[in-house]
């Protein structure tokens, strides 16, 4: 399996996220939609950038017992409530990117919603992942 980031020149320059993802495999993990609820079922977090942090590590627990690591994430979709907040915490959301995904960006693109399934919810991620036979 290989994935290649491209990110051309004649584009504004990237900033947690790759503009294009190539990935060749031949498993490929579609991760349903994960916000922050625990193993209860309950949401957690009452600030956006705590349920960030939970909905991602939901999303790669999801992946992990896929078989796939954080490297493999082609594509990432990010449903929030308001995106004006997510702007306002963008800094601090890439850091909690960068500590459990790490530095290599899918192809990614924030989507502001009126609500999600749960009311308490304030952020949702989902995604694919191209894994390695």
């Amino acid at each position: 399996m290989s994935v290649q980031r491209v990110n051309p020149p004649e584009l504004s320059p990237p900033a947690g996220f790759s503009h294009a993802v190539v990935a060749t495999g031949s498993r490929v993990v579609f991760l349903a939609g994960q916000t922050a609820l625990d193993g209860d079922g309950r949401v957690v977090g009452a600030t956006l950038p705590e349920q960030f942090e939970r909905a991602l590590a939901n999303l790669l627990t999801a992946l992990a017992a896929a078989g796939g690591t954080p490297a493999d994430l082609a594509r990432v979709t990010v449903y929030v409530t308001d995106v004006a907040a997510y702007r306002a915490h963008a800094a601090e959301l890439g850091r909690a990117w960068r500590a459990s995904a790490g530095r290599d960006y899918p192809a990614m693109a924030v989507v502001g919603i009126v609500r999600l399934w749960d009311e308490q919810a304030l952020v949702e991620l989902d995604g694919f992942a191209v894994l390695p036979d």
